[in-house]
């Protein structure tokens, strides 16, 4: 528990009558919020005891009453806050799971502005981040009426870069009249915006082909010798968040730091006293990308495209650069003619020795070299060829440990463990190599198998506050899972209900006589079940599939059911445009009926009648043959361990937690949340799953859902 000072003062400002209550229309006191911030303060707390002068939190300005607070009275000599604070797991690290309407984020929010130090706010989603900074942020700093200082901070590629804009505008050679017209749009932006963040220039889509020509990457930023660093926009978002008294950035950005060093945050860690983690479930997948190695195809064709540029603009009569980046070019792509196949993950272990993949990667190697030398030879004449060169010679040291007799000596050894000891806690040596195979591109990934081990490392030194919340991170309340993958102590955490009144307000239906997920008939069935309840519904009705084919496939009968039975139901499909586009659709449609996969599972948020029906396929278990899963899956094996119950299990369990989150978004939604994977009643292990959803009403039976809806209607 926080002091009695701090609770005294946080049930002030939550009050019915509060300064959060006199700011917020319609606010009102909720329990689980009030808990929540006390137990976040209490985490303060206990990382500023346990620091050796507490005038560190001096740092950063802000209302003396905050600094004294979080460190005890003025001169009181700091309490050690337990043996382990120093790993962040004494009383300053939290895990909070906090249902959907509990109000997390403000109760995050106001014990970071008054007590936190310095704050670094990490989200799951560079929406989420927007959201944060433009509304919430604003809200609580202007309802405590604190001095407090924001700033948001993304990756470069988010950003504007002078150089690489105006090398674009030279040029002039772009894919089509299109994207010349944005790049004049986008010309035009940099004159006028203050950020050069380019989420606020709307009208040019963000998967344009024009903006990774005007934005730069850190292998080809040019740093301190680009002409325009004193007015670089990355630099500027890195300075204001120095100077920051809270910082908002995402999970890829806080992790991509931790390995490359390269996104601002190395200056901002040290100096922070608070790292909150929103939407944390989503930590595990983004560390574990981020703590493992990647090499794609796209490095050696923009390396190719940049020495071409550079080269003709410094060193045009000395070296054949054209040439040169064409074969480079050539060769990268012939790693991606290796695969007969669209899309392909599997990994090293799993391709023969003489599969034609290491041969293009010897090709690439050569190809490599000889530009690596030319451009050594011209390096001198211009900084941007010297960038060039390092990005090279950084590409031929990653590249070698990719050639033939590397990997197709060691592969097969790649996923077994080191010592015997493995799985969700385990050696942070043991890694996989897999290869992912997309359109247009091929990475090769080196993962490790856990990393628990390796953010403990990160959270080791001086004690600061480490906060985890979502709404998704327990089973039933036990967080062992969650806790074990990140390394953190399955005992610092709690679960706080919804206030929502769930079994008045949904209901859990699980159709009868459905066959299973293996058979061939699955997807049909689950259309034909789902058609009564759409009905019933009149729309607004999210159908979530937990494969792209199940996607295409219900799509195709439902356009045909809808024309064959002139229904008024507008039919939105995940590919057809953009995830924001397709949300902003289904919301002013009112009726309509979205089908998509696991990008509209989480991170959504449609209230009231324009969603009133989710649909869920299948419970959402990995697919086995994933090969990290898999590595995984074995070394929990060899370590005695059942793989299903300690992470196939728990992990589908939060997935699916996130899928039925979508229904009730607010106290006033009603709806249905259909699962149609009988497991979930027949197996026994569905008790452990149904019973971590919210608390429906649960029925097997299509006429309680109609009967359902018609009470909805007349009402």
């Amino acid at each position: 528990m926080p002091s009695a000072r701090h609770a005294a003062e946080l049930d002030d400002i939550f009050s019915a009558d509060g300064l959060l209550a006199r700011q917020i229309d319609g606010y009102r006191p909720r329990a689980a919020q009030i808990e929540m911030a006390r137990a976040v303060a209490a985490a303060m707390e206990a990382a500023a005891r346990a620091l050796p002068e507490p005038v560190m939190f001096e740092a950063h300005a802000r209302p003396a009453r905050r600094l004294q607070t979080a460190a005890g009275q003025a001169g009181e000599p700091p309490r050690d806050a337990g043996a382990d604070a120093s790993t962040g797991d004494g009383g300053n690290t939290l895990i909070v799971e906090a249902g959907t309407g509990t109000g997390k984020t403000y109760a995050y929010l106001v014990p970071a502005m008054l007590w936190g130090g310095k704050v670094i706010v990490s989200t799951g989603t560079k929406h989420l981040q927007d959201q944060l900074f433009q509304r919430d942020l604003p809200t609580v700093r202007d309802a405590l009426a604190v001095p407090v200082t924001v700033a948001m901070l993304k990756g470069r590629a988010n950003y504007l870069c002078h150089y690489y804009l105006q090398r674009a505008a030279d040029n002039g050679r772009l894919p089509s009249r299109q994207e010349t017209a944005w790049l004049q749009e986008i010309v035009r932006f940099s004159k006028i915006t203050r950020s050069g963040d380019k989420a606020e220039l709307a009208s040019v889509p963000e998967t344009a082909a024009v903006w990774p020509m005007v934005t730069s990457t850190r292998d080809n930023c040019l740093g301190q010798e680009c002409p325009h660093y004193k007015d670089c926009f990355v630099m500027q978002a890195r300075r204001e968040a120095q100077q920051a008294d809270i910082v908002v950035v995402n999970h890829h950005l806080f992790f991509a730091d931790i390995m490359l060093r390269d996104t601002g945050m190395a200056e901002l860690l040290p100096s922070a006293n608070t790292i909150i983690f929103d939407e944390a479930h989503q930590l595990p997948e983004t560390a574990t990308l981020f703590f493992g190695e990647t090499l794609s195809t796209t490095q050696f064709l923009e390396l190719a495209r940049d020495s071409v540029a550079e080269g003709l603009g410094h060193a045009r009569d000395a070296v054949e650069w054209v040439k040169l980046g064409a074969a480079l070019e050539r060769a990268a792509r012939d790693v991606r003619l290796a695969f007969r196949e669209d899309t392909l993950r599997l990994s090293v272990a799993q391709l023969p020795g003489d599969h034609p993949l290491f041969d293009a990667l010897d090709a690439l190697d050569a190809e490599l070299g000889t530009l690596a030398t030319a451009l050594a030879g011209q390096a001198e004449r211009a900084e941007s060829l010297g960038a060039c060169l390092r990005r090279a010679r950084e590409l031929q040291g990653a590249l070698a440990g990719w050639t033939a007799p590397a990997v197709a000596g060691s592969g097969a050894d790649e996923q077994r463990p080191a010592n015997g000891e493995a799985g969700e806690a385990g050696d942070p040596n043991e890694k996989v190599r897999w290869v992912e195979v997309f359109s247009h591109t091929v990475q090769l990934h080196e993962t490790p198998l856990s990393v628990a081990p390796i953010f403990a490392k990160q959270r080791a030194g001086v004690p600061r506050t480490w906060i985890f919340t979502s709404a998704t991170l327990s089973v039933r309340g036990d967080f062992t899972h969650y806790a074990a993958q990140m390394g953190l102590n399955a005992r610092r955490s709690m679960s706080l209900p919804s206030p929502f009144d769930y079994p008045s307000q949904g209901l859990l239906y699980v159709p009868r006589n459905l066959p299973q997920p293996s058979s061939p008939q699955f997807t049909d069935a689950v259309f034909d079940a789902a058609l009564p309840a759409i009905e019933a519904s009149g729309g607004g009705v999210f159908m979530l599939c937990t494969t792209l084919r199940a996607v295409d496939r219900i799509a195709t009968k439902l356009r045909d059911t809808i024309a064959a039975r002139g229904w008024n139901m507008p039919l939105l499909v995940q590919g057809d445009a953009s995830r924001t586009e397709l949300l902003e659709r289904f919301r002013s449609y009112g009726n309509a009926i979205l089908v998509g996969s696991q990008s509209f599972w989480e991170g959504v948020d449609v209230r009231g009648d324009a969603l009133s029906l989710v649909v869920i396929d299948k419970l959402p278990f990995a697919p086995p043959d994933d090969p990290v899963l898999s590595a995984r899956l074995d070394a929990l094996t060899k370590k005695g361990l059942s793989p299903f119950a300690v992470h196939q299990l728990p992990q589908a369990v939060i997935t699916l937690k996130q899928g039925a989150g979508r229904l009730i978004r607010a106290e006033t939604d009603r709806g249905v949340l259909m699962i149609c994977d009988t497991r979930i009643v027949d197996k026994p292990y569905g008790r452990r799953i149904w019973q971590s959803l919210p608390p429906f009403r649960r029925t097997r039976e299509i006429g309680a859902v109609q009967a359902f809806f018609g009470t909805d209607a007349a009402s």
